[in-house]
């Protein structure tokens, strides 16, 4: 068990309270998901930053 299906394990035995996520902007046509499809949290952006190259840093707390 890794990657995602690990990240999705923590997340339902509500291990994980806080999001990083980097946004790159470019299209791919397909490649591994973050996580499983059943998974399904509600979150609050606590922080976002832009760089010139076009990619966006997001921070998320997971919502009670």
């Amino acid at each position: 068990m890794c990657g995602p299906s690990l990240a999705a394990h923590a997340i339902w035995a509500g291990l994980v309270d806080e999001y990083h996520l980097l946004v790159v902007p470019i299209m791919l046509g397909g490649g591994k998901r973050v996580l499983p499809s059943k998974v399904c949290v509600k979150l609050d952006l606590l922080d976002e930053r832009r760089f010139a190259n076009g990619m966006v840093y997001l921070r998320y707390h997971t919502r009670a």
